[in-house]
């Protein structure tokens, strides 16, 4: 190779000292390097900056396009980073020296700076997500080796673009296929996975509904496996939610059923009485948006009312907080029978029990803030509960 000037020379040198003294920061600390990537690899890249160095975050900062986050698009790119960070007196005392320089020299130099930014290369989350998927497709890969793979895209999938490349990749069949794997671990984050990328995700939750996950998710909620069965309740909750579709297939699968064992059975774990709960009171919100829908009849069930009524007497304040929003729903929907929620479901003895609660919680300098917040909504159910009452009562007055 024929430098054309001592310009290009001096930017090969610089680039040398300067990508060895990177590659010896990430020898050190893997977490204050500068990182290298490819055009067509992931545009937002995470810098890794040294807290210490005020200097150097300013100037990253204010660096070019194609400079982004401490990545470097191009080799021109490193270049001029390098000679943008260099001592101008060391830079002319250096001059002097390459011109000593062989080109077999200067080509050995090339060989070196090429080695050490494949060293700095880091891949994209979508060839991160390839190589895990891969290797859950490989029979023999050892059940350690597969719950790896499996949190790594727990992890991966968080961010909404990562998620659709999941499903570009073919990536959601391999997991709703590891929901039959016999290890209730891989089910358990497999189910998850799922859940996390169809957390409000439109595009996705189609493909899983499409590839007909949501009756086996429904089924693992029963499982034994209580870890397993929470985050079956999660993924199922993450692909209904403001789905209309997706809540249709629901019910029809009897979903409605299965959160009514869930609600009215006390010895179920917390956990899964708050995710059901919580569940109804995004269903009837969904129903209250959707006016033109009719009304669910498993909604307004006076035993379904009841077990949501019930949940307020729970020692949980989580819980408690829960079934007031979905109480506070549900007395909105136009079938909901304010007397049967005072006759059967004992709804005024139910609030006024969970006021004098909330009254000695108040005074617990650890949980005052969050026994205040429970107290409003208590408030309001109150309010929606009698002015549906007044409403019934009115109805009867003869005229």
């Amino acid at each position: 190779m024929r430098w054309r000037s001592l310009a290009a020379v001096l930017c090969i040198l610089l680039l040398i000292m300067t990508v060895t003294a990177m590659a010896e920061r990430v020898n050190t600390s893997s977490l204050a390097g500068l990182l290298w990537s490819t055009a067509k690899e992931e545009e937002d890249l995470l810098r890794k900056a040294d807290p210490n160095d005020d200097s150097t975050a300013a100037s990253v900062v204010n660096e070019r396009d194609d400079e982004l986050d401490g990545g470097f698009s191009s080799l021109d790119g490193m270049l001029q980073w390098a000679i943008g960070h260099s001592d101008p007196v060391k830079l002319k005392e250096t001059a002097q020296d390459v011109q000593r320089l062989s080109l077999s020299e200067l080509k050995k130099r090339q060989l070196e700076i090429k080695e050490l930014m494949e060293r700095l290369k880091m891949p994209s989350d979508a060839q991160l997500m390839q190589i895990a998927l891969d290797d859950l497709n490989n029979s023999s890969l050892s059940l350690e080796d597969r719950h790896r793979a499996l949190q790594e895209l727990l992890v991966l999938v968080d961010p909404i673009d990562n998620a659709n490349d999941l499903c570009k990749l073919g990536g959601l069949a391999v997991l709703i296929r590891e929901l039959n794997h016999p290890d209730t671990d891989v089910r358990k984050f497999s189910a998850w996975i799922l859940g996390e990328a169809g957390q409000n995700n439109p595009f996705v939750q189609k493909q899983i509904l499409e590839l007909g996950a949501l009756m086996k998710l429904i089924k693992m909620v029963k499982s034994s496996y209580i870890e397993e069965a929470v985050k079956a309740l999660y993924a199922v909750s993450a692909l209904i939610r403001n789905n209309l579709a997706g809540q249709e297939l629901f019910y029809a699968e009897a979903g409605d059923l299965m959160l009514q064992d869930l609600l009215s059975n006390s010895s179920i774990d917390i956990r899964l009485r708050r995710k059901a709960v919580f569940l109804v009171g995004d269903l009837v919100e969904c129903q209250l948006e959707n006016t033109h829908k009719a009304e669910l009849p498993f909604l307004s069930d006076r035993l379904f009312l009841k077990s949501v009524v019930d949940l307020t007497a729970s020692t949980d304040l989580d819980l408690q907080e829960k079934a007031l929003v979905a109480v506070k729903n549900l007395l909105q929907l136009r079938a909901t029978e304010a007397l049967v929620l005072r006759d059967f479901c004992g709804l005024d003895g139910a609030l006024e029990r969970l006021r004098h609660q909330l009254e000695g919680l108040i005074q617990e300098e650890d949980r005052k803030d969050y026994a205040m917040d429970v107290e409003t909504i208590r408030r309001e159910v109150e309010l929606i509960f009698h002015s549906k009452l007044r409403e019934w009562q009115e109805t009867k007055v003869p005229t």
